[in-house]
């Protein structure tokens, strides 16, 4: 078992930051592709000449691959290393990019995406790992603020660079850019990462994993399937979610069984870890399903370009880059618990504004009230993630990070099918317009006449269209948008609730360590 140095300084040396800088590069690439693909969906659409609900599965595959992988990562750190499995899975998301760029038809590309996916679910909470066991738990609220930059180029240069690569080059070029960023993190990683020699020291829960793994895809696929039936009451939605549901609650059952469960659920007495995942749980599926209709809104409603679009997003990530720095040194020094709530405050703040939108909203105003929401994220999400994980044992650690990733993955997808859901059942109930329907037979309504007219202004001159119609389809879809955003404002609301019992006190003493100091020297498992 080799043995890493002890940490004898508060400060971020030259060592940690080195490792720091192969998760941030990793997890750049991996954040980055969720959000460049997003805004090649219009692009997809008229490449493949596929419907909106097919094309979807780019996405849908991609999250579906991570929820079946993360399970596994914890063992698997243990198993073969950190260093081996983080290469591994740059290797594969690297592939998976090149093999995406060939894709010839929307079904090569989705399964090339399940290949992407493998490897990038394994990357978020391996760099998690990594850099906890680096930097121990007394600095590790300022290593995470180093992990929230890539969370911060995200939503501000991934809709940008793709939508200045779409129209500068091809859709193909969202894939290829991940050749070289990825050629260069496993040169990285090779020469920074400290080498391991892991010890086989658990058996492998195989049954767990044939519960888990099955059980998180199948729930996860039947939500992910919601928007595009409209209704629970679907096959292809309630029946894979009841499966999936019964399969994750029969290992909830399970898993207190074997001594080295796949996922340890025993973590869970940990009452910091819990009150930190929960709150968690609920800010992301408010913050992250509302955050994938800021964008949609300024394409569907206001008619921009992805680029510009992708503009009109940058305030909240440069305000979040402003005020994650600060929080990462406050979460190693301040209990969690005081500063949190304060956050809170400036998200409810800014998503206030978005429930009184209506077509004419002053950008202004919205890219002010961005700014505002970016400053709290940046003070929330990583502090309460840091809190998680802050009072973990060494030997926790893998595994407090791959739970903590799964309830995340679980939140995001949750969050982003309900909000999917309502936002269309809102629009559908606009006015049909008589005598005009779609390729599938459905009538058009005024509000779906007017966002396409918004994205394709050519539709106009094919259709005669009487006068204030395209204005007031403008207004109702505009409506509609507020209307789920008063849903997205409640739950950051609600986040309230687990975030007043978040600590408010220096961080109890854990076994064997002395206060504000390093645990013992750490091994790579």
């Amino acid at each position: 078992m080799t043995q890493q140095p002890v940490a004898t300084s508060n400060k971020l040396d030259a060592a940690v930051l080195k490792v720091a800088g192969v998760v941030v590069l990793g997890a750049i690439m991996s954040i980055l592709d969720v959000t460049v693909v997003s805004v090649a969906i219009p692009t997809f659409m008229r490449e493949f000449d596929a419907s909106y609900a097919r094309v979807a599965w780019t996405m849908t595959a991609y999250t579906l691959a991570l929820a079946t992988v993360i399970p596994l990562s914890g063992w698997a750190a243990d198993r073969f290393g950190t260093k081996r499995l983080y290469m591994t899975a740059l290797a594969l998301f690297t592939i998976g990019s090149g093999l995406c760029a060939t894709a010839d038809t929307i079904g090569e590309l989705i399964a090339y995406r399940v290949l992407q996916g493998l490897g990038g679910g394994m990357l978020m909470p391996l760099g998690m790992t990594i850099m906890t066991r680096a930097a121990g738990p007394h600095r590790i609220g300022r290593l995470m603020a180093v992990l929230g930059i890539p969370m911060l180029l995200g939503p501000i240069g991934g809709p940008i660079l793709g939508g200045w690569l779409i129209d500068a080059a091809s859709w193909h070029w969202i894939f290829l850019i991940n050749l070289p960023i990825g050629a260069v993190a496993l040169v990285y990683a090779q020469l920074a990462l400290p080498k391991d020699n892991p010890e086989p020291s658990e058996s492998f829960d195989f049954l767990g994993m044939l519960m888990l793994s099955p059980g998180l895809a199948l729930f996860l696929y039947g939500v992910s399937s919601l928007p595009e039936a409209g209704t629970i009451s679907e096959t292809k939605v309630w029946l894979p979610m009841l499966v999936g549901a019964v399969l994750v609650v029969s290992f909830v059952l399970y898993s207190f069984r074997p001594r080295h469960p796949l996922v340890d659920l025993r973590l869970f007495a940990n009452r910091n870890l819990t009150i930190a995942t929960v709150t968690l749980v609920v800010f992301i599926i408010a913050f992250m399903g509302a955050g994938l209709l800021f964008p949609s809104y300024f394409l569907q409603i206001r008619g921009e370009s992805t680029l510009t679009a992708g503009l009109l997003m940058a305030p909240q990530g440069i305000g979040a880059m402003l005020t994650m720095p600060i929080a990462g040194m406050l979460a190693d020094r301040v209990p969690v618990g005081r500063t949190v709530p304060f956050a809170l405050l400036l998200i409810a703040a800014g998503f206030f504004t978005f429930t009184q939108l209506d077509a004419d909203t002053s950008y202004w105003l919205l890219c002010g009230s961005l700014f505002v929401m970016g400053l709290g994220m940046g003070a929330t999400m990583m502090p309460i993630m840091t809190s998680a994980l802050k009072t973990l044992h060494a030997q926790e650690v893998a595994r407090g990070s791959t739970l903590v990733n799964i309830l995340q993955q679980i939140g995001g997808s949750v969050g982003a099918a309900v909000m999917s859901v309502l936002l269309t059942s809102e629009l559908n109930g606009s006015r049909p317009i008589p005598g005009m329907t779609d390729p599938s037979g459905k009538p058009v309504t005024e509000a779906g006449l007017a966002i396409a007219a918004q994205q394709q202004p050519e539709l106009l001159q094919q259709f005669p269209v009487p006068p204030g119609l395209i204005e007031r389809g403008l207004d109702f879809a505009a409506s509609s948008f507020s209307s789920v955003f008063w849903v997205a404002f409640l739950l950051v609301l609600l986040t309230f609730i687990p975030a007043a019992f978040l600590p408010r006190r220096r961080r109890p003493v854990l076994d064997g360590q002395q206060p504000e100091q390093p645990p013992t020297p750490v091994g790579i498992h």
